[in-house]
């Protein structure tokens, strides 16, 4: 009897996952850049069905990234457990370095970070060895003789002193502390080695990491050494996953940075990250896959019929013991109201304020909304913009919020905003009219310029309105109305390729969401949004 699983196992932006397993529990976590909260925290039992249990960079003063576009923060982390602790290890680029953080429950809460002084380059990852008892922290950097040529990097490892973590102090400065550069990548001339994870499977230590960069020539490639420092030696069919060879044009690319865990049977499995291009594009960025790995003369192999990521996989249905989870996995579609005191697990703001009393939003100052102050810090900004979304999931899409905002001065707007980053989005927001009224406009940001595609008179100010967004075959329509069920079109046809990294750049994928902004300063005003409903359609 067989089993067919659909891939991407987490749709959206879910980049660079990493996965760990305590007995029968399986853990992935992803990056999230300068979004706030960060680095969410999946569960699931069959490693199909995932729910997010928790954010770990979740409360004002854990972490700052203030100042960071949306593509800087946090940086590819890595989850690990080992005797009752779970450890996740992350990058806090341009800012702070390299970090750890703890907690004896995956679902929180996390500790603050334990900073890694002297630990420098992106993507750490650690490694329990239990044979020796020793852990190693294994991290890149630039060659140390000098770069020949942009991204010539250096995958090490550092020894930890795990008495000093648990302590609260910097691990890599203990007496034992050890470092040595084991690997450069697998092809000749490799540009950005990095994701390394080291694991000790039948006798020999493995590393996994990518290569060729996060774009269209990214790989997954393996070594193996018997001891730790090496010598290490790469696989001699190498890389062992890639979609560099099919090209743009194939249905899924970017395949790279990836982590392996075992299941209770002795099953292998990879997660990866990799892109869905839709008319060319990826609007989703890079999302979270599953491939079965199987190990051919002491190698892993993708078990792939293909050998490369498909879409539908099929397995032997009793790799999957645990049956069908208890919950249903729930943040691809759905309707969220605002009557808790914490945004769900699954939205997002950017960045967040070192004080509360500094906060540009609030769920408790109306019952059951979500009030956005119209603040001097716009989406533009590297500020804390009053903002919140949720991750576009699918390549046809609808976005509905309610919302009751009354502007006051020609600066002040709110509305729904299609997020990809800074300088690249669509605002679709209420503002004032010289007449008295509510005006209702469309703004394009496709670079340093705000451009009006479409402006209209249409309520008096203070109506509660409903405004919508949907995306059929890349082509985005607009939709305002006194509720979800009468709603008039505003303009159709917008195209939805600007919202993807092919026309933005960086690392992020795009998000729907709220806004509020005071035109430059902060105000007394304020928008009220009652519910945001986001459904995928494919």
């Amino acid at each position: 009897m067989k089993r067919i699983f659909n891939n991407p196992v987490l749709s959206g932006f879910y980049p660079d996952p990493s996965i760990c397993r305590e007995g029968g529990n399986f853990y992935i976590v992803n990056s999230t850049f300068a979004y706030f909260p960060g680095l969410p925290v999946f569960h699931s039992k069959d490693l199909i069905h995932w729910k997010q249990i928790a954010n770990a960079i979740d409360r004002p003063g854990q972490i700052c990234y203030d100042g960071h576009g949306i593509s800087r923060g946090l940086f590819a982390p890595t989850i690990r457990y080992n005797r009752g602790i779970f450890y996740i290890v992350c990058t806090l680029i341009d800012t702070g370095g390299n970090f750890i953080i703890t907690a004896k429950d995956p679902a929180g809460p996390w500790s603050d970070p334990v900073w890694l002084k002297g630990a420098d380059g992106i993507d750490p990852s650690i490694f329990f060895d239990n044979d020796t008892g020793k852990a190693w922290y294994t991290g890149t950097h630039p060659a140390p003789e000098g770069e020949a040529y942009p991204g010539n990097y250096e995958i090490y490892i550092h020894e930890l002193d795990m008495d000093l973590l648990a302590a609260g102090k910097n691990p890599l400065t203990g007496k034992t502390a050890s470092s040595a550069g084991i690997w450069r990548g697998a092809l000749r001339d490799t540009v950005w080695p990095e994701g390394p994870h080291i694991y000790k499977i039948n006798g020999y230590y493995y590393l996994l990491h990518a290569e060729g960069g996060t774009g269209i020539d990214h790989a997954i490639c393996a070594a193996r050494a018997k001891e730790i420092t090496g010598p290490w030696e790469g696989k001699k069919s190498n890389p062992i996953l890639t979609h560099r060879h099919l090209g743009k044009r194939a249905r899924i690319i970017n395949a790279g940075h990836a982590d392996i865990t075992d299941d209770l049977a002795g099953n292998w499995w990879m997660v990866l990250l990799a892109s869905r291009p839709f008319d060319g594009v990826c609007p989703l960025g890079r999302e979270t896959f599953m491939v079965p790995v199987i190990w051919e003369n002491g190698w892993p192999c993708i078990a792939t019929e293909t050998g490369i990521v498909e879409k539908q996989i099929t397995v032997d249905s009793g790799v999957f013991t645990a049956g069908q989870p208890t919950w249903d996995w729930l943040y691809e579609s759905g309707c969220d109201h605002f009557n808790i005191s914490k945004l769900p697990l699954h939205w997002l703001t950017l960045r967040h304020p070192a004080n509360e009393k500094d906060a540009a939003f609030s769920l408790t100052e109306r019952g059951d909304t979500l009030r956005l102050y119209a603040k001097a810090q716009t989406i533009r900004s590297k500020g804390h913009p009053a903002f919140a979304g949720r991750r576009l999931r699918h390549s046809n899409w609808t976005f509905t919020v309610s919302l009751e905002f009354s502007p006051k001065t020609a600066g002040e707007t709110a509305g729904i905003v299609l997020l990809q980053n800074e300088d690249w989005h669509y605002r679709f927001e209420q503002c004032f009219s010289s007449s008295g009224n509510t005006s209702l406009r469309l703004i394009k940001a496709a670079g340093n310029e705000d451009e009006i595609i479409a402006l209209s008179e249409f309520i008096a100010a203070g109506t509660k309105i409903v405004l919508a967004a949907c995306c059929e075959e890349m082509k985005i329509s607009f939709f305002y109305g006194n509720d979800q069920y009468s709603l008039t079109c505003f303009i159709d046809g917008i195209d939805a390729r600007i919202l993807s990294t092919e026309y933005a750049g960086g690392f992020v994928g795009s998000l729907a969401g709220v806004f509020a902004a005071g035109g430059g300063k902060d105000t007394d005003n304020y928008a009220d949004i009652f519910w945001a409903e986001y459904r995928g359609l494919e």
